[in-house]
């Protein structure tokens, strides 16, 4: 009788181990089941915004190779013309417009001559003295951007604070280690915090403007559009197709002052109305009035035609946005990349 209720109890605490083996293995399975739905998830996820970024990267791609496309368009064009020259009135310069895409969201793109802008590396070469007077005399490039910083507005910068600013570029661009009157070099880089050297180098990105002397975080925002640092080999600044602001910069040599903005407006009014024939017809506009003979190292600065271009793409795919921005080189009928960024908003 007694073995018979040992054998029961023995039974009765078997039954219960079980019990409880079962739950937890239960357990242990339904938490292996949410863990992998949710990494099953997560690989979804991952998987779709890969796709959708090579999608979206795709289609940016397109509209580089369309930009690419319209370049070369343009180049044909201008073999048939007397006074080949790149204008704001030429395919690749016309305003963009959404494109719809299929599967729904839009591309679009637009072109900008970057040879319209004042280039940063121009400002390599120093400045002479004048033996006659003991001042120094400053190259066409040095005098035109001393003319482009005051003509920003806001921030205000004097034609003092332009002139330390122009040398401490020169310093940053030259292969030496010998500092202007006003400029900088190692020595001040080097009581930054962090510490740092000059470049002693061409910029190979107008960001580098942020590291060199003189430059506050407001004058790099209001310069940076309307400078650049390509060509490498700086070009002639293209008449009909820089802004405004940069045409102000333009002066006789002897004059740092910049244009008044309404001399700015008034020579991009009268090339959209009438435009100019060639360099010589520019600088005989009357905002320059009996200025033309005193504006011989100038002259030397300014261009008709351009080969390097900004491309600005942007795509929306599923509600998500991206963007490039690539330098265009256009040589004869070959384009080609030379710097890529893109971002997503």
């Amino acid at each position: 009788m007694r073995s018979r209720r040992y054998r029961a109890a023995g039974r009765g605490r078997q039954g219960g181990a079980a019990l409880v083996v079962a739950l937890l293995i239960f357990a242990l399975c339904t938490s292996l089941i949410v863990a992998m739905e949710g990494e099953s998830a997560r690989v979804y996820r991952r998987s779709a915004n890969i796709f959708l970024a090579e999608q979206a990267d795709a289609y940016l791609r397109g509209a580089e190779q369309l930009a690419s496309l319209a370049l070369i368009v343009d180049y044909d064009q201008d073999k048939n013309r007397e006074q080949p020259r790149d204008d704001l009135q030429e395919i690749w310069a016309q305003p963009s417009t959404p494109y719809p895409l299929e599967e729904g969201g839009w591309l679009q793109g637009s072109l900008e001559d970057l040879q319209g802008r004042f280039n940063l590396n121009a400002l390599a070469a120093q400045e002479t003295q004048d033996d006659a007077v003991g001042e120094p005399r400053f190259t066409a490039a040095q005098a035109q951007f001393i003319r482009l910083l005051q003509a920003l507005g806001e921030p205000a910068v004097s034609q003092q604070e332009a002139i330390a600013i122009t040398r401490a570029i020169g310093d940053w661009l030259d292969p030496d280690g010998n500092p202007a009157p006003d400029g900088a070099e190692d020595d001040y880089y080097f009581s930054q915090t962090p510490a740092y050297r000059a470049a002693n180098r061409p910029m190979a990105s107008t960001s580098e403007l942020r590291a060199v002397a003189n430059i506050t975080p407001e004058i790099y925002e209001a310069l940076q559009p309307w400078v650049t640092v390509w060509p490498e080999t700086p070009a002639g600044i293209n008449i009909h197709t820089a802004p405004a602001m940069v045409l102000r910069s333009i002066n006789a040599d002897n004059d740092l002052s910049p244009l008044s903005e309404g001399d700015g407006a008034a020579l991009v009014e009268y090339r959209e109305s009438t435009g100019f024939a060639d360099l010589e017809e520019f600088l005989q506009n009357p905002v320059f009035a009996d200025k033309a003979e005193q504006m011989e190292k100038a002259k030397t600065l300014l261009g008709e035609s351009s080969g390097y271009f900004l491309l600005r793409a942007q795509v929306e795919v599923a509600d998500r946005n991206m963007r490039l921005y690539s330098v265009l080189e256009r040589r004869n009928r070959q384009v080609m990349a030379l710097v890529r960024a893109s971002g997503s908003l």
